[in-house]
């Protein structure tokens, strides 16, 4: 009994965070630059910035990523050759990039300026150069 209705209490959840979720979306736009793609998901109470990722010996592409102060930054990155980190200390944000493998991060871009982030995982010799640039307008 008590797992039944923990299950209902589970699906009572998700079900009312996806409909709160999605009546809030108003707009959805995807830009595709030299290969990479940047989707933006507008809401009522600010942005969701959505950007495809690679990471390979030594460097992001892309390099820089621009938001607004406020929006909900989604990064989808993919290894593409040894495992890789990403560490973006202003904002809390390091995880483990396992070599073929798509991590998704997540975090709010509160506060403006220019941060770094960078490979947080020794990947050879040029790892030291292995950064780019968050900006946050």
């Amino acid at each position: 009994m008590k797992n039944i209705l923990a299950a209902l209490l589970l699906v009572t959840v998700l079900v009312s965070g996806c409909a709160a979720t999605s009546s809030s979306v108003t707009d959805a736009t995807t830009t595709t630059v030299n290969g990479v793609t940047a989707t933006t998901v507008a809401q009522s109470s600010g942005s969701v910035k959505e950007f495809t990722m690679t990471a390979k010996q030594f460097e992001f592409a892309p390099s820089t990523i621009t938001v607004k102060e406020g929006d909900t930054v989604k990064l989808r990155i993919t290894s593409m050759d040894v495992t890789h980190g990403f560490s973006l200390p202003d904002f809390g944000v390091n995880a483990q990039l396992p070599v073929g493998e798509t991590k998704d991060v997540e975090f709010v871009a509160d506060k403006k300026g220019a941060y770094t982030f960078a490979c947080s995982v020794m990947c050879g010799s040029g790892h030291s150069g292995m950064k780019g640039m968050l900006v946050v307008e």
